[in-house]
């Protein structure tokens, strides 16, 4: 049978942020950003394997305690996301079929329903697919005075999010090096780059990606507010 593997690459240092430490790192109410994300990821039942993959030199993990079964730690991140993804799925050495969910470490809010929920989708898909969002929001186009240049129809326009699931074989030849993976941002990109089309399973808000000090307040009182709804019940 396929296996189910989250990977989730962590060899980032957020410099947008602005932190004294990446971003995984920061405190969330009294835990690191990704122990919330590997956490909810190991706590999917059909997830076998919870993989992250942080930077050889990367000397804060062993900082923290990190208690979960089925997560393995990979030192081999790389330069670029997709050179980080494409290291830890050989470290890994899975079978060309099995699936491998890609999750970004600055989504900590993800929910195990969601994730769940895509698995349970994309089970018999032929290419595999993401969470994404339907844009809400009227689009507009900006020139380089950021003036408004047009107004962008949002029929059919979704938000990417993670994670990104797709069978190891073919992940691994659509990130097989050269200029266009390494520049590319997700994974669904780079399979829609082999000429298929990702499926779509909608999201939520609440899924959203840690990137500036606000999201970090933002998914400390979401998280905050699961933990008190979970207590009541």
């Amino acid at each position: 049978m396929s296996r189910c593997v989250a990977l989730v690459p962590a060899g980032g240092v957020g410099s947008r942020f602005g932190a004294v430490c990446p971003k995984q790192y920061l405190d969330v109410n009294g835990l690191p950003l990704m122990a919330h994300t590997l956490s909810a990821l190991a706590a999917v039942p059909a997830i076998d394997l919870v993989a992250v993959v942080i930077a050889p030199d990367d000397t804060w993990f062993d900082s923290f305690d990190w208690p979960m079964e089925k997560l393995r730690v990979l030192r081999v991140g790389g330069a670029s996301r997709a050179e980080t993804v494409r290291n830890g799925l050989a470290a890994l050495g899975l079978a060309e079929g099995d699936w491998v969910l890609v999750h970004d470490a600055a989504r900590c809010c993800i929910d195990t329903t969601q994730v769940a929920r895509l698995i349970d989708t994309l089970a018999e898909d032929p290419v595999g697919g993401l969470l994404a969002l339907p844009v809400p929001d009227t689009v507009k186009e900006a020139d380089a005075a950021q003036r408004v240049r047009g107004t962008r129809p949002r029929d059919g326009l979704w938000l990417a999010q993670t994670p990104q699931m797709f069978r190891s074989g073919l992940l691994t030849r659509a990130l097989g090096g050269g200029a266009l993976a390494e520049s590319m941002t997700d994974e669904a990109s780079a399979i829609e780059a082999l000429g298929l089309s990702p499926r779509l399973v909608e999201g939520s808000a609440s899924n959203f990606k840690v990137t500036w000090p606000a999201d970090l307040v933002l998914a400390r009182a979401v998280l905050a507010g699961r933990n008190q709804t979970e207590g009541r019940e």
